[in-house]
């Protein structure tokens, strides 16, 4: 089944680099720690130093640069975990770091590592929302340096070059599949009620720290008036809404897709009838004034933006409908990229020497 299957084609798929990038993770990092490889035990090896926790091909890992991405990994939970679930948070870390070193040895062999031309571009994106002082807070808050940050950028780029050669450029979705899918699930795009594919800006009336993407911001509902009326100025003089979303909304969800929430029924929206109203009013490409949004005990909690990008009537779709089409052709591709990676990482970490340091050392402590 499609979720969302209207929603607008976006071109390619942009990679988002941001501070918390090691908290993405991979499609087969589950499948690496239920089949337990990091996890197995050599014999007779020498034994490492206390400074290096895993070793790929025989480069090291080394135990500090564990606990700076296990460090972002925690981030702002006040919530110290236990010693337990701390190694197991320490374990999915280091899977992660194998995992990309091996993809970075990989495509160091097929010539794929990023240049620094390229990094120093998705680092100028990446700067581009804050100031000077608001990105070396950011930098400073998770105990980051430039090159730390410009490292991980190499690597995600590096991974993403390595994915896009290797299985990107092999996936093929032929009008046969598109219509086969659509045949055997016609009932799914018929439509029992309009619908609404909507952006959204939103700010909250919560103070908040810098987080990811977002720098911090005081509380208070006139704070959140003043941001969002701001957004709403910036909007009206012409800039992009998809822009503005990406900068200011708070909606983690959303923001980094230029606020874009997807599709809403006709009866969803009537929950809101503030809401409701405005939209129903807006033409494609319009968007609303300011919206205040109510808690349960009725105080202002956030002001929203709304922007129609586009209505469908109810009804039946058809497969020569261009939206039907381009969902089923992006659910096949996402589909089969899923497996076709999964299947590529696992021959990848068949072929390398791994040796899980850590896992050994928690395995000793336990046993004694």
């Amino acid at each position: 089944m499609i979720a969302g299957f209207f929603r607008e084609p976006t071109g390619e798929i942009s990679l988002q680099v941001s501070f918390d990038f090691l908290k993405r993770s991979h499609v087969a990092a589950v499948l690496l720690f239920s089949g337990g490889l990091f996890f197995a035990v050599a014999g007779c090896h020498r034994s490492p130093s206390a400074d290096v926790v895993a070793t790929v091909n025989g480069k090291e890992i080394a135990r500090a640069e564990l606990e700076r991405n296990y460090q972002i990994q925690l981030g702002d939970n006040p919530q110290k975990p236990s010693d337990q679930e701390a190694d197991i948070l320490r374990l999915n870390v280091l899977q992660k770091m194998v995992l990309s070193e091996i993809e970075q040895q990989q495509a160091a062999k097929l010539n794929l590592t990023a240049s620094d031309e390229d990094v120093n571009a998705k680092l100028t994106e990446i700067k581009a929302p804050y100031t000077e002082d608001q990105f070396y807070n950011l930098l400073k808050q998770r105990n980051m340096s430039v090159d730390d940050l410009k490292r991980d950028i190499r690597r995600q780029l590096t991974e993403t070059k390595l994915i896009n050669k290797e299985i990107e450029s092999k996936i093929n979705i032929t009008d046969a599949q598109i219509a086969a899918f659509y045949a055997a699930h016609k009932s799914e795009f018929d439509l029992i009620e309009p619908r609404y594919h909507l952006a959204q800006i939103i700010v909250t009336t919560l103070a908040a720290p810098p987080n990811g993407n977002q720098p911090g911001k005081p509380g208070g509902e006139a704070e959140a008036r003043r941001r969002i009326e701001a957004a709403h100025t910036e909007l009206v003089s012409g800039v992009d809404f998809a822009t503005v979303a990406a900068s200011v909304s708070e909606n983690p969800d959303t923001a980094p897709n230029g606020g874009d929430m997807g599709f809403a029924s006709e009866s969803q929206l009537k929950a809101d009838p503030a809401v409701f109203a405005a939209i129903s009013n807006l033409k494609p490409g319009q968007f609303t004034d300011v919206i205040p949004e109510y808690d349960a005990g009725h105080k202002v909690a956030a002001f929203a933006i709304y922007r129609l990008l586009s209505r469908d009537a109810a009804g039946q779709r058809e497969l020569n409908d261009p939206r039907v089409q381009q969902a089923i052709h992006q659910s096949l591709h996402d589909s089969q990229k899923q497996l076709l990676q999964t299947a590529y990482l696992e021959t990848l970490q068949d072929e390398a020497r791994v040796r899980n340091y850590l896992a050994e050392e928690i395995l000793k402590k336990g046993a004694q």
